[in-house]
């Protein structure tokens, strides 16, 4: 993994070309990172898809004018590559000073180029400022429990912070219950650059009760830790699962923007289809 990720343009200076380029974009294979957690490749345990927006999205029209959009992108989970973040904002910018017919051309060369790295078929939509507006924010649904009176030690991933409630700590929670818990306390770092990646962790169950304190405390724990995105989504996930006993669980994580892109993977026992959700802070 070491290897692919210094072949990357992580943490190197990047020419940053204006005529498109499809050969920027670079791919990362996600089977060695799903090994190391105990994941069959072949055999996932969840559903799910990364769904990224992206900002900073423009090219010029066949008259020379320019023109913006706001772009989402829908990766599925089961695609054996995931798409490096830094490749993926050099090629959005090397839309700059080429010339399309339309945005469905631009959307249907985005649709190829993904497809062809992720090896999977990816969505595309392209929305224009208006239509993005209109959108507005979702609220973060369920429980916070930011404001939990704990004492936080620990920053390096420990998934032994995670513990189960004792029997008679509160009996009308020791059956099956059904909850939706958040926290905004969310940091993992970039695997080479170190940069810090901030975002919402939501967590939905069915099933043993989750203590609420030792999972904000879990959550912490990741705040020195090194991994992208979607494997700290699939990592939680994993680790849940270990510890308690559920029917239902779904993970995902809504990640602040950085370089005008932001990355929001879910993880879910269930096959739905998840909403494209926004979040304030995006």
């Amino acid at each position: 993994m070491s290897d692919v990720l210094h072949a990357s343009p992580l943490g190197k200076n990047s020419e940053y070309k204006s005529e498109y380029d499809p050969s920027l974009l670079f791919p990362i294979e996600r089977k060695g990172k799903r090994e190391e957690l105990g994941i069959d490749p072949d055999n996932l345990p969840f559903y799910g898809r990364d769904l990224w927006y992206g900002y900073e999205l423009s090219w010029l029209n066949m008259s020379g004018k320019p023109v913006v959009r706001v772009a989402q992108f829908e990766l599925p989970c089961d695609s054996p590559c995931l798409v490096e973040s830094k490749s993926f904002k050099l090629y959005l910018n090397s839309f700059n000073q080429s010339r399309f017919e339309s945005a469905e051309q631009v959307a249907e060369r985005m649709t190829q180029d993904l497809s062809a790295v992720a090896k999977a078929p990816v969505a595309v939509w392209l929305y224009t400022i208006g239509e993005f507006e209109g959108r507005a924010f979702d609220d973060t649904p369920g429980i916070n429990i930011d404001e939990l009176d704990v004492a936080v030690d620990c920053y390096r991933y420990d998934p032994n912070l995670l513990a189960r409630h004792s029997i008679g700590d509160d009996p009308e929670s020791d059956g099956i219950v059904s909850e939706t818990l958040h926290t905004h306390l969310l940091k993992s770092n970039c695997p080479v650059t170190g940069q810090p990646d901030w975002g919402t962790l939501v967590v939905s169950y069915r099933g043993e009760p989750v203590d609420h304190a030792s999972l904000l405390k879990y959550v912490c724990s990741f705040r020195d830790h090194q991994e992208f995105h979607e494997q700290c989504v699939e990592r939680a996930f994993v680790d849940l699962q270990k510890h308690y006993k559920f029917e239902e669980l779904t993970v995902y994580a809504q990640y602040l923007r950085r370089g005008g892109l932001d990355i929001n993977p879910w993880r879910s026992t269930l096959d739905i289809k998840p909403e494209a959700l926004r979040f304030i802070r995006q």
